[in-house]
């Protein structure tokens, strides 16, 4: 019965990094049911009984192509699930389905009891606020470069005149377009004279720059640590993937304790965090993404990382 339970992996259609996992499933004969909310009608449908079983909950979800009995899950992969938009709606029309799939699906889903997550994405959500990770990071003994989260500009303008070198990041990356033109929110060096009253309209995250040498993603899943060294001679790697090279690193036991216990506090079983390295060699936390991008990782260094996935979800049950 074991070998037969499924594991269900919610993600966009076109989605590399859970083809991966899932092929190493299917060479295990593990059922696989994969499905995104944005599918929500004759492509998915779910159906949930509850006070009249003797189960708390007991229910079925159905694709195209599979039915699923979800009392029987072993995990969920929640991985970059698109929520239905509606916008064939109208706009107050389209708020409200939108809002019915979200607590109607989401809600069926949360009150399964027994599947593992990878991550529980209420999890995700509350591990996703930058000031409470670096309150965190620096309660587990983790060094956070001094920051400063702020809507007054005078406290920006103070705070950046203290350091050689101050960056602005995005609490929060945000889908935004000006003048038709995407938007990304890397981390970009600032100025005190650039500065001003804009400042007030929301909270802005201001911080030190770290003297660094080199940068760290290290990726955890279950109790497996996965570290890998980017060189790239920028302030932000992301920028520019195609200028990076990469190498394999055994992180120091200390480190590798203090990641673990952030995502056992964080009720997380995975996560991808980025540390930055300085000419010391001394780690400095940056942040934490619940569910970061990996499989270029994988690509790039050969680290088994899609199949420490594939072994969490087929264990189905916290590590």
């Amino acid at each position: 019965m074991t070998a037969k339970r499924p594991v269900l992996v919610a993600t966009e259609t076109d989605d590399l990094t859970a083809d991966m996992v899932i092929a190493h499933l299917n060479r295990r004969n593990v059922p696989v049911v994969r499905f995104n909310p944005a599918d929500i009608g004759p492509d998915l449908t779910v159906s949930a009984w509850f006070g009249a079983c003797p189960a708390p909950v007991s229910g079925q979800a159905r694709t195209l192509s599979r039915t699923v009995d979800l009392t029987v899950v072993r995990s969920v992969y929640w991985r970059r699930p698109v929520w239905p938009a509606f916008e064939h709606l109208g706009a107050d029309d389209a708020r409200f389905a939108a809002a019915q799939v979200r607590h109607g699906l989401g809600g069926i889903l949360y009150a399964l009891d027994g599947p593992l997550w990878v991550n529980h994405p209420l999890a995700n959500a509350a591990a996703d606020y930058k000031p409470a990770q670096l309150a965190m990071a620096q309660r587990l003994g983790l060094t956070v470069p001094p920051t400063l989260v702020t809507n007054d500009p005078a406290e920006a303008r103070e705070f950046t005149a203290q350091h050689d070198q101050v960056i602005f990041k995005t609490l929060r990356w945000t889908p935004c377009w000006r003048d038709g033109v995407p938007v990304t929110g890397w981390a970009d060096p600032v100025t005190a004279s650039e500065i001003d009253e804009s400042v007030r309209v929301a909270p802005h995250l201001f911080q030190a720059v770290v003297d660094k040498t080199a940068d760290l993603r290290v990726l955890v899943v279950g109790r497996q640590v996965f570290a890998v060294r980017i060189e790239s001679g920028m302030l932000d790697w992301r920028k520019d993937h195609s200028a990076l090279s990469y190498s394999v690193v055994d992180l120091p036991d200390r480190m590798e304790k203090m990641l673990l216990a952030y995502l056992d506090h964080a009720g997380l079983v995975s996560g991808s965090f980025d540390l930055a390295v300085d000419k010391t060699d001394s780690l400095w936390w940056l942040e934490l993404n619940p569910n970061g991008q990996w499989g270029w990782l994988e690509e790039a260094t050969g680290l088994p990382m899609s199949v420490a996935f594939a072994d969490l979800l087929m264990q189905g049950a916290a590590p």
